[in-house]
Order: C-alpha cells, then structure tokens, then sequence
C-alpha cells in the first residue's frame, strides 16, 4: 500500500517514478525489475522509494493497479461510445470489437503493454498472484454486466452456456490480446 508520502507527492514526481517503474518492470519484469534503475530514471533518490513504498512489491503493484485503472478507463470510455452508436449490437460483435479496440490501445500504449505482460508472465508466484488478483477484479467488473447484458437479451443463457466459465475464459484471454500485435 502507498504511503501518505507517496499520495501527498507533487504530481509530475509521481508520474515520474510511475514512468520509470513502468518502464523497468515493463522491460524486466518484477523479478529482474532494479530499484536502482528506477529512481535513477525518476531522478529520485533510491531511499525515496522506500518512503512512498513498503518494498519493491508494494511499487509493482501500486504500478499494476495503476496501469489496468488507465487501461479500464480507456476501454470504459471506449465499448460506451461503440454502444450509444448502436445500442442494439450484438452481443459477440461487441466482444469483437472490444477485442479490436485493445489490441489498438496496447500498440499505442507500449508502457502500459509491458507492464500487462510483465504482470501475466511474472516467474514469483507471490508477486504473479498479487498483482494478477488487482488486474482480474478490474476484468471482472467490467466483463459481468456486460454478460449479463447479453443474457437479458437472450444472446447468452445460462442453460446452455456456463457464465463462470465464459469469465473466466474472458480473464484468461484478454491480457494475452495485449499482446498480440507485437507477435509474429
């Protein structure tokens, strides 16, 4: 968890080490992720971490929870726009769509990008879990009305289809998307 240092921080600082924490855990993961390399990046001094940070995993997954919110509020924003244009649209199409509109925010987005790959192909099981757990709720949030949307309209049904699994196929699949224009 932050600390009261970490919040009451200037904003430009904040998005600084936010910056170069994305890009270190980004290109190495949180494993091979260097303290030293990020606050050299965030010109800051190293012991500055570790008053806006209880250790390392607390700054990976401040940066995780960070990168799914700026992710989630683009795609909110998004999949609502593609909605009041055609409101009745069908249920896969918008998953189609929603999928397209990803791929495109993680190709314009390589901080963001590395970070989703960091956070699903982490060696620790502790820090893997930690984070993946911040990123899944966010998934999930945003995945069940909208099932349960195609439901009420009579596109899914729950004789027929297992929602929990539907779910969590979304869950497992949509971060590996993020991925996808970048690999042969």
């Amino acid at each position: 968890m932050p600390t009261d240092v970490w919040r009451n921080l200037r904003p430009d600082r904040r998005e600084r080490v936010l910056t170069a924490a994305m890009a270190e855990f980004g290109a190495r993961g949180f494993s091979a992720g260097s303290l030293n390399v990020i606050a050299r990046e965030a010109d800051v001094a190293k012991g500055s971490l570790f008053q806006y940070f209880e250790d390392k995993l607390d700054l990976f997954v401040a940066v995780c929870a960070e990168v799914t919110s700026r992710i989630r509020g683009h795609m909110e924003a998004r999949m609502t726009e593609v909605l009041l244009a055609d409101p009745s649209l069908p249920f896969f199409e918008f998953l189609a769509r929603a999928a397209d509109e990803w791929i495109a925010y993680f190709a314009d987005h390589p901080l963001e990008r590395g970070v989703t790959a960091a956070t699903n192909f982490e060696l620790d099981p502790v820090a893997r879990q930690t984070v993946r757990q911040v990123a899944q709720e966010h998934y999930l949030d945003v995945f069940r009305p909208l099932v349960a949307e195609g439901m009420r309209r009579g596109e899914l049904r729950d004789d027929r289809a297992d929602i929990d699994a539907l779910l969590a196929l979304l869950v497992l699949v949509v971060p590996h998307l993020a991925l996808s224009p970048h690999l042969p």
